[in-house]
């Protein structure tokens, strides 16, 4: 794409805003950065963006706090994921015309090779780990021309990668509904949507709208193209008949004629209602219902990719947990700590402790994105022991828990003190459980800070 000259206004200088002033930089654009943050380290963001550049090119894009008025007459408008598409500053862009990017849009304007793309509220950075992985074993084993990459929501931004990728490469993205808001040319070769329960509500407002973005996804597929989708969701199936790609499903609870699904332990494949057992689930390294829902995803994605059955089973084989998803830490005095810190809603966390077989100690709470904690507390049951709370939703969840019989709660000031506390009300045999249901924002920068100072809090018990 030939941006050479263009203005270039990127609103939202975290991560995201970053890359995407190199890219366009780098393209022979003329990008400007704003963000609405007082705080904002401006040397410090200018910084990142020239130690990326040519010599030539350092100083050369400008950072600024507040609200850019005198920039309204920009070629294009970039937003960073977090800021959202509905405001009235977005909207007056969109009436003159003037295309609105966002991260995945941009990266893939420039980018070459195919592309595999994984959205849903939950199971994202396991499953697009996963691909990766497969994909990336099957390169090195057919020793094949090229890179596989694995960006978006997950690691590198894919604005990051784009200016390196070559047509025999392959890019595997997680995607988030914040990115998927804002593609348009955005096309995959095979997608998938994994799940949609309620999340971010406080940024799409309606479960219809939040569907209606995860949809995206598949927006510019083919006839010839595959969405992969989970048939015992309350959405996809009726979003699948909309779809101009083909559907293939997966399913935790039902046979399938034309799908992958779970029989006892077995992950069965079946096409013309013809089935074959692929794999068993004795066979994975992850635990939990949810991680059988992922592989799955994973194997009818790569099988639709191409990639041999056998090779893909192998890699299932080979692949451990996701930092921050159910992630072990350590054992203390008897007592197993886990971090799954990435168990940002309600339904991942209910996912986290139906994973747990042991009597579990579970540490919660952060920011409000608005969601009902009801499911999350009645999934308890007899396993959770106790619950400590910390973070803006304390209040909130602690209500919730005692509307249910729960009483057992213990309030934390930090992740230090809630990892203590956890110490004192464990005995061994049990388990720890850093599940929050809720974002981190607030307290961390993001979950992935959350996750690591638990861990830091763990070991330094350990020590």
């Amino acid at each position: 794409m030939d941006v050479k000259g263009k203005r270039m206004l990127i609103i939202g200088a975290g991560k995201s805003g970053v890359s995407a002033a190199v890219l366009l930089k780098k393209a022979g654009a003329d990008p400007v950065i704003y963000d609405s943050s007082v705080k904002l380290d401006i040397q410090g963001t200018i910084d990142k963006i020239d130690e990326r550049l040519d010599p030539a090119d350092r100083g050369s894009v400008g950072v600024f706090i507040g609200v850019p008025d005198e920039e309204r007459f920009a070629d294009v408008l970039v937003l960073s994921p977090g800021v959202p598409t509905d405001t009235e500053f977005v909207a007056d862009f969109k009436s003159r015309g003037i295309p609105v990017w966002g991260e995945v849009e941009l990266g893939y304007l420039f980018a070459k090779g195919r592309v595999i793309a994984i959205t849903g509220t939950n199971g994202k950075t396991t499953t697009t780990s996963l691909v990766g992985k497969i994909v990336k074993d099957w390169y090195e084993k057919e020793n094949k021309p090229g890179k596989v990459y694995v960006a978006g929501n997950i690691g590198d931004p894919y604005t990051d990668i784009a200016l390196d990728t070559k047509e025999e490469d392959t890019t595997v993205l997680e995607i988030s509904s914040f990115q998927l808001e804002t593609t348009d040319a955005f096309h995959p070769e095979v997608s998938a949507i994994l799940n949609i329960t309620p999340d971010h509500l406080n940024r799409h407002h309606t479960m219809k709208n939040y569907a209606a973005c995860k949809g995206r996804i598949s927006l510019r597929q083919n006839a010839d193209e595959w969405c992969v989708l989970n048939a015992d969701d309350e959405w996809l199936p009726e979003m699948a008949g909309k779809m101009n790609c083909k559907s293939f499903f997966f399913s935790y609870t039902k046979k399938l004629k034309d799908g992958i699904y779970v029989e006892g332990k077995d992950i069965i494949v079946s096409e013309g209602g013809v089935p074959q057992k692929v794999m068993s689930t004795d066979e994975m390294k992850l635990l939990g219902a949810h991680n059988v829902e992922n592989v799955m995803a994973a194997i009818a994605m790569c099988l639709k990719f191409g990639i041999p059955a056998d090779d893909i089973v192998q890699s299932v084989r080979e692949f451990g947990s996701v930092e921050h998803r159910i992630e072990y830490t350590a054992t203390v005095k008897g007592v197993d700590y886990y971090n799954d810190s990435k168990g940002t809603n309600p339904d991942a966390a209910i996912k986290a402790v139906r994973a747990m077989v042991k009597p579990t100690v579970l540490i919660g709470g952060g920011y409000d994105k608005q969601n009902e904690y009801d499911e999350w507390i009645e999934s308890f049951g007899s396993k959770v022991k106790a619950l400590i709370l910390l973070g803006q939703t304390a209040d909130k969840i602690e209500a919730c828990a005692r509307k249910h019989g729960f009483q057992n709660i213990i309030r934390a000031e930090s992740m230090e003190d809630a990892v203590a506390k956890a110490y004192e009300t464990a005995v061994s045999g049990d388990a720890v459980l850093l599940s929050p249901a809720c974002a981190s924002w607030g307290m961390f920068k993001n979950f992935e800070e959350r996750g690591r100072i638990f861990k830091e809090a763990v070991r330094g018990l350990k020590g």
